[in-house]
């Protein structure tokens, strides 16, 4: 991609919210959070809004239910403002990390966000002591919250003392989130060379990894190479990132008697232990499926074996990859378009209210993601690199943003999306260009475009199961002692032997891969749920296959849901039980079927 065309692609605009970080009105806005968070503060005190003291049998009558009441509705009012304010001012940070100015003011907002916290503990403490369903007969915002109570009564059992939860709220400013701000500061600023085969070029990481699906082996392996050389330069600051945040997590995972860091993520993402075994289970057990493919691909490429790291999302020689910016979006329009109107309408309103920050360049954040913004729209980040496999982020993003519509009528304590179900709209608009695609096509163009969905898939099931592997032995090291660059480099190259197996050359196994995830440094085990997405939405496909009026029918209200029942509420609704390893089994089935018609189409070539 030329710097012509990357100056042409859309960028996002906020400018309709607040002119500027210096206007007036950004300026008042920032002054009212603050001052309602004070009165918030205060009318927790007042209402006593708190953990009940031992041996005392609290009352809960019209006076208790007018008491939630209030709290609950002027908790939603602060942070839908503060929620609205954070994502005004990250949307600068995550397009240019070296605005200082941006970076203040979005401390700023932590450090509220750091008082609105202990609130919410509060809160749980007292819906606990006083009963949910106690407190639904006499409050209307316990009716109308019943699911988020009860998440928040079961939390109360997981917290720390009052007074505690507040000190930590506020310590984790200087803490986790400012660990996480130094790894994705470094990160996003890091350059490298890449030696191209006509003419070495320093570029932003961002652009470099992009190469990892460009046509050319020579430069697919030569940004690989690249990255060999850039990451160590960071990987120290990193890796004391890394101590800091897994360090925090297991004292305070300890503190609030959680058995293990696993089990509070099980918690955040309202997905229970068995639903997580018996998804564990059907992936381990799909994995040489996935080997074979992996060696497969490889053969396609010339190589007589493993797959190596360069070709894990290399397009195949046998068909085109590249594909412009327009055509993309016609692509994912029409694909959208063969569910509903809505959803093809939505393309079209996240480029005409400018919704989108599409071109890689120096200092922004890698990666893709979408994040809501005022009413029903939403802020999606790209790094666009002009393949198909860009085309299928488009539609995974903007079908984050199709969920976050469903949801714009939801209060924030209604719409606090777990990960493992807030990828349910994603996967599924994913599915959706994959199989408008495979209805149109044959031969090499066919195997081309299964070859992109596997690749993606194997990213999901595969590569995420070697990063919940690299997790889980940093967290149990982490308990007696910090890790060093090497150890962690160890540990990520033994997770991705045991994930990857024979279908990889281990001699080019990335071992840097710690360094430049921000999933590890913003939250924990966060990888996992995009297993769960991605299987979760191929059961519900193949339900909307079976019945497409039924499952339209029911589908909006699902998403809007997500942050108001558990994981196995959602799945019953749709007549899926999620704690059957069946179910599972039967999801990793369709990528089966689709690994077997690539195989057989790689015989014809």
């Amino acid at each position: 991609m030329t710097t012509t065309e990357n100056e042409s692609l859309p960028r996002w605009s906020v400018s309709d919210v607040h002119d500027s970080l210096e206007s007036r009105g950004f300026r008042d806005a920032m002054e009212r959070m603050v001052a309602d968070t004070t009165r918030l503060e205060s009318l927790f005190d007042e209402l006593d809004i708190r953990a009940i003291p031992d041996g005392v049998t609290p009352d809960v009558d019209a006076e208790t239910g007018r008491r939630l009441d209030r709290t609950v509705s002027e908790f939603n009012a602060l942070v839908a403002g503060t929620e609205i304010l954070e994502a005004y001012v990250y949307a600068t940070v995550a397009t240019d990390t070296r605005d200082e100015k941006a970076q203040a003011l979005l401390s700023e907002i932590e450090v509220v966000g750091s008082r609105i916290a202990p609130l919410l503990a509060r809160l749980a403490d007292f819906v606990c002591d006083h009963d949910v369903d106690a407190l639904c007969a006499v409050s209307n915002e316990a009716r109308d919250h019943a699911g988020p109570l009860m998440r928040l009564a079961e939390r109360s059992a997981h917290q720390m003392s009052e007074e505690l939860e507040g000190l930590y709220a506020e310590l984790s400013t200087t803490g986790a989130s400012a660990w996480g701000r130094l790894q994705s500061d470094v990160t996003s600023q890091l350059t490298a060379e890449v030696r191209l085969p006509d003419g070495p070029r320093q570029l932003p990481m961002p652009a470099v990894r992009g190469m990892a699906t460009d046509a050319d082996a020579a430069v697919r392996r030569a940004a690989y190479e690249a990255e060999m050389e850039a990451w160590p330069k960071v990987a120290t600051a990193c890796a004391a990132a890394m101590n800091a945040i897994k360090g925090e997590a297991n004292t305070v995972n300890r503190r609030r008697a959680w058995d293990s860091p696993l089990d509070a993520s099980l918690y955040a993402n309202s997905v229970s232990r068995a639903t997580f075994d018996a998804m564990q289970s059907a992936i381990v057990a799909a994995l040489p499926d996935f080997r074979r493919w992996m060696r497969v691909k490889a053969s396609l490429h010339g190589h007589d074996g493993a797959l190596p790291w360069w070709d894990l999302m290399a397009p195949l020689p046998v068909a085109d990859n590249a594909i412009s910016w327009d055509d993309s979006v016609a692509l994912v329009r029409d694909a959208f378009g063969s569910y509903s109107p809505q959803l093809a309408g939505l393309v079209d309103r996240a480029i005409d209210e400018s919704w989108m920050d599409v071109p890689p360049r120096e200092g922004k954040v890698g990666g893709a993601f979408c994040m809501p913004f005022v009413d029903d729209r939403s802020l999606v980040l790209l790094n666009w690199s002009g393949s198909v496999e860009s085309a299928q982020t488009t539609a995974h993003e903007l079908g984050h943003a199709y969920h976050n519509t469903q949801l714009a009528g939801r209060t924030p304590l209604q719409k606090r999306l777990p990960m493992a179900l807030a990828e349910t709209a994603s996967i599924f608009c994913e599915t959706l260009v994959v199989e408008a695609g495979l209805a149109r096509l044959s031969g090499a163009e066919r195997l081309a475009l299964l070859d992109v969905d596997l690749q993606g898939a194997n990213q999901v099931v595969v590569d995420i199961h070697s990063r919940f592997l690299f997790e889980t032995e940093v967290f149990a090291r982490r308990q007696r002692r910090t890790l060093g660059v090497n150890e962690l480099n160890e540990i990520m190259l033994q997770a991705q032997n045991d994930a990857y197996g024979d279908g990889l050359d281990q001699s080019t196994a990335h071992p840097h891969m710690w360094v430049l995830k921000p999933h590890y440094y913003g939250s924990h085990f966060y990888n996992w749920p995009y297993t769960y997405g991605l299987l979760f939405g191929l059961g519900l496909f193949a339900q909307y296959h079976r019945d497409p009026e039924r499952f339209r029918s029911g589908y909006d209200d699902l998403l809007s849901r997500a942050g108001m029942n558990t994981a196995e509420e959602l799945g019953a609704a749709f007549g899926i039980d999620v704690t059957s390893g069946d179910f599972w089994t039967a999801s990793l089935d369709v990528l089966r079927s689709r690994m077997s018609e690539y195989s057989t189409l790689a015989k014809t070539l």
